[in-house]
């Protein structure tokens, strides 16, 4: 049985904070921040507004795009690392808000690549018809672990929730090949104590080699070219990152998605925000080739290349194992 996205949702919160903004919190520039990462704002959370509330909202943006409703979920994934508390999990929290009585749940730790980690453990149970609707969330509130005073990274974070509905699709249709890793030796280079650490120049270093590496991986594993590429979503962390995996593919720049300068590097939030807002606006088109590929702590990565399917109920992104 294959499996797929047959619903995506996202939220944001209101309060928006501008290059402008933090030019008089830090010594930097809106010429500065706009260069090296593409980023011009943020969205911020509220103080009475956590983790849980955005991904709640997200959760019920998605379902509505679904067509279905909490009762008819079998499990709740959420991948998080700015969870409301260390337990009860952001997941549980989730079940219990959405009315989703006694159906698996549980959080996902794998920073910026968490999302990729949800959709494929979501498809593990689908395909072994285990079973048949998974809500993946990939939301964080990183405004409460970043040190403000901090220039080089207050900068490029922000707050937000993107969601997907995983259940079974048609046949033949879907994920054509993924690839998900790690190298934990790479863990000092980003990392949380009370506050978000980060060594940017060997992140960026990791980053620019392995997001290109992993998007023509998957491409390659179906026997395809880069050019057969139709439309990149990566992790939306910092615009030159972006830019070395497009030019990698060789695809345009208006096929690839740029929600970076919008919200900033939202984690595990950024590729389905980014999937959720270019499905909305109808930028991926039936049969497109797609590439989704993130990075984050630990050191992680994932990447998927897929086959974009449209049908008479609206746009689906269709999933099956290799």
């Amino acid at each position: 049985m294959n499996a797929g996205i047959i619903g995506v949702g996202h939220y944001a919160p209101e309060k928006v904070l501008t290059n402008h903004d933090l030019e008089k919190m830090v010594d930097t520039s809106d010429e500065w921040i706009r260069t090296r990462t593409g980023i011009e704002e943020r969205r911020i959370a509220s103080d009475d507004m956590d983790t849980s509330d955005m991904a709640f909202y997200a959760a019920q943006n998605a379902l509505k795009d679904a067509g279905l409703q909490p009762e008819d979920l079998d499990m709740i994934l959420v991948a998080t690392v700015t969870p409301d508390h260390p337990f009860p999990s952001v997941s549980t929290m989730l079940q219990h808000r959405l009315g989703a009585r006694n159906v698996a749940a549980m959080d996902v730790s794998a920073a910026c690549a968490g999302f990729m980690y949800g959709v494929i453990t979501a498809k593990q149970f689908i395909e072994n018809s285990d079973y048949k609707n998974v809500l993946v969330v990939g939301v964080e509130k990183l405004s409460k672990i970043t040190d403000w005073s901090d220039r080089n990274t207050c900068v490029l974070f922000g707050d937000a929730a993107g969601a997907a509905i995983i259940s079974p699709v048609s046949d033949g249709k879907g994920i054509l090949s993924f690839e998900l890793g790690a190298d934990g030796s790479g863990g000092p280079h980003l990392y949380q104590d009370d506050f978000l650490h980060m060594n940017g120049r060997e992140v960026f270093k990791f980053a620019v080699r392995q997001m290109p590496e992993s998007s023509v991986n998957v491409v390659k594993k179906i026997g395809l070219s880069e050019q057969d590429v139709d439309y990149l979503i990566p992790h939306q962390a910092n615009i030159r990152i972006m830019e070395a995996a497009r030019q990698r593919l060789g695809i345009p720049e208006d096929k690839m998605a740029t929600s970076v300068k919008r919200y900033g590097n939202t984690s595990s939030a950024s590729i389905p925000v980014a999937l959720s807002e270019d499905v909305k606006a109808g930028k991926i088109k039936d049969n497109d080739l797609v590439v989704l590929v993130g990075f984050g702590g630990g050191l992680t990565w994932g990447a998927v290349a897929l086959r974009w399917v449209s049908n008479q109920g609206g746009m689906e992104l269709w999933i099956s194992v290799e």
